[in-house]
């Protein structure tokens, strides 16, 4: 292990600087405004903010997606801006906070663990809230989500939707319809550790599981998250993969595979999974996020994708043997076009914007075409290094709105030293406007030292700053993914 710091945490770049464990819950209200909350930003923007509770007791590069499970609030109300933000209490949280240490060892490796973790879920629950039919859910891909109280942020169970969930494992990127409010999902390990079992997920708009089915991957991938169309589900495999000989061995739970295909599963969202078509892709790449997926007039289907040519993370390359430097991995919004009635599994690519993560689009556009996108990206004209922080060393600082239908994007850039973490859409009231993205960003001051802001922007004018910025009263470290849930949806809490 590297040198500890005086709360026992290494001197390493998933612990230092933006990265920094901060362990503390709170609650503050009336937080410092200034400019105009537009009347629409009513309702709570829900973060999920990994933070460790204890120092580990080994030496794991992927340690920054181990971190304990936060949820956030920063509610909106009558002018006024409170934030809260507590520990998730999964099983793995309560057994180390009762062990006052550490329990559990490598980036989902249980063979790792000690001794006295056995048996205990380790799902840190710590990516992304969901809101979905009055509930609030915090979910991880390794495990299944826990439910949550919107207004207290307290724990309330571990979610399987009455029971009726059989995968032991549930996505941290759902789909919902805006036509008919069905949420989409799926738990890829479904079947247990290293398998490649995936489950397929309806749950109707009342928050009803009413489908479940299993279906056998090409090889045991990593499948972050997926995308739907008004008539299908698309499930992409790239060449990440597990291995149970090596988690056994001690070893990382994902080695990247240069030299093996990708694939995209497409499927009719309300068929059988024997309908599963396989189309082949390119070798080698990956990809986190998705954007959207559409079908045209002809039937065709595109699948939008913050795409790459390996792993973004660097310490899955290293585990790989990959020596790839993170500004050479050719980042890329990318197209897929595929014909799901087609006779051949060929795949198209094209080139469709620049490098970057953390899409978001309208979510009335969800599997529908779509003209309106926004997405993180890196200055190219920056000089100096970028903000360091969250799982790939490096923070973004330019804002970008595309125009689908072929416009020129716009940006916001911001200075030196700052940096954004992932925004929300928040829809406008009135027709034609593109509504608003509410964002924390952060300002680095010196190598420990930063402050905190939550911005609202005019999603149709980014270029012009914020309307609105509320200062945070405590750092943070990095948010991972977030949930805007309206004053409306907040009145029908269950």
């Amino acid at each position: 292990m590297p040198e500890a710091d005086a709360g026992g945490f290494p001197h390493t770049a998933n612990y230092r600087g933006l990265n920094t464990p901060q362990r503390a819950e709170y609650t503050v209200d009336d937080l410092a405004i200034s400019g105009t909350i537009p009347a629409d930003v009513a309702g709570t923007f829900f973060r999920a903010v990994p933070d460790p509770a204890y120092p580990p007791f080994l030496d794991d590069a992927g340690a920054i997606l181990s971190a304990d499970g936060m949820i956030s609030a920063i509610r909106f109300a009558g002018g006024k801006v409170s934030t809260a933000i507590r520990y998730v209490g999964t099983a793995r949280h309560r057994a180390e906070v009762a062990a006052g240490r550490a329990l559990f060892g490598k980036y989902r490796n249980p063979f790792t663990d000690r001794p006295e973790a056995a048996g205990i879920d380790r799902t840190v629950a710590n990516t992304t809230p969901v809101w979905h039919a009055g509930r609030l859910l915090m979910t991880k891909e390794d495990g299944r989500p826990f439910r949550i109280d919107p207004a207290t942020l307290d724990t309330l169970e571990p979610y399987d939707f009455g029971g009726a969930l059989r995968s032991q494992t549930f996505t941290a990127h759902v789909r919902i319809d805006p036509a008919t409010g069905e949420m989409f999902a799926f738990g890829y390990q479904a079947a247990g550790l290293a398998t490649p079992t995936v489950a397929y997920l309806t749950i109707d708009a009342a928050g009803t599981l009413v489908r479940e089915q299993w279906f056998e991957a090409p090889n045991c991938a990593m499948m972050h998250d997926f995308a739907i169309t008004e008539h299908y589900a698309l499930f992409p495999i790239y060449p990440t993969s597990a291995d149970l000989d090596r988690l056994r061995a001690g070893g990382d739970h994902w080695v990247h595979d240069q030299h093996r295909d990708s694939w995209l599963g497409v499927m009719p969202r309300h068929g059988d999974v024997a309908q599963i078509r396989w189309f082949r892709g390119p070798r080698g790449v990956s990809c986190y996020h998705m954007m959207n997926a559409f079908e045209d007039a002809a039937g065709l289907i595109h699948f939008d994708q913050c795409l790459s040519d390996s792993n973004a993370f660097p310490f899955i390359r290293q585990a790989s043997g990959i020596a790839i430097a993170q500004p050479d991995l050719n980042g890329r919004l990318a197209r897929w076009t595929i014909d799901p009635k087609g006779r051949d599994d060929a795949i198209h690519e094209t080139v469709i914007g620049p490098p970057g993560d953390f899409p978001v689009i309208p979510a009335d556009r969800q599997g529908r075409a779509y003209g309106r996108a926004w997405m993180l990206t890196m200055n190219p004209e920056r000089r100096g290094p970028p903000v360091p922080g969250g799982p790939v060393g490096a923070m973004f600082d330019v804002l970008l709105r595309l125009d689908m239908t072929g416009g020129p994007p716009h940006a916001l850039v911001l200075a030196a030293g700052s940096c954004f973490n992932e925004p929300v859409h928040v829809p406008a009231a009135a027709p034609g406007h593109a509504g608003w993205l509410v964002c924390v960003v952060d300002h680095q001051h010196g190598p420990d030292t930063f402050t905190h802001e939550c911005w609202i922007i005019d999603a149709d004018d980014i270029g012009a700053g914020p309307v609105a910025k509320v200062t945070m009263p405590h750092r943070l470290r990095p948010q991972v993914h977030g949930w805007w849930v309206s004053a409306d949806q907040l009145a029908k809490a269950v």
